[in-house]
């Protein structure tokens, strides 16, 4: 399933692009984040509790950080399982300035399976919007 989802931040994006490539900062604002620990260099494995509907459930996963053109873009691939499924695909993200704030697109290519699938893709597309909303205020939040 492909995702297509812009937010914007209010600080320039030297700010938001060290923001989204520091795993404390992602910790921090990832929703559900209980644990996400470096396993080299752009390299994470992590665990979250999800509460969104048909996703409630502990994932644990894995996700790397590629094609780094600081302040402009990167590609972020993941992977992850657990009770309701799995997920697992990659996504780029462009930052570009908007005066004062950062516009951040991020174009996403996902991939799940198991219960996650039942549930069919208008809710699982749902409830990634919500997640990523969510995830964004957090970031704003941290980032002001």
């Amino acid at each position: 399933m492909k995702l297509s989802m812009s937010s914007s931040v209010a600080a320039d994006r030297a700010r938001v692009f060290a923001a989204l490539i520091d795993p404390e900062v992602l910790r921090r604002t990832i929703p559900g984040c209980e644990t996400l620990a470096a396993t080299g260099p752009d390299a994470y494995e992590a665990t979250l509790k999800i509460g969104v509907a048909g996703l409630k459930g502990t994932y644990t996963g894995k996700a790397a950080i590629a094609d780094q053109q600081p302040p402009e873009r990167l590609t972020l691939s993941f992977e992850g399982k657990g009770g309701p499924g799995f997920v697992r695909g990659s996504a780029a993200i462009a930052l570009t300035a908007d005066g004062d704030a950062t516009r951040v697109d991020c174009e996403a290519d996902v991939h799940v399976g198991g219960l996650i699938a039942a549930i069919g893709s208008r809710l699982v597309e749902a409830a990634a919007r919500k997640l990523a909303d969510d995830f964004f205020r957090q970031l704003a939040g941290t980032l002001t």
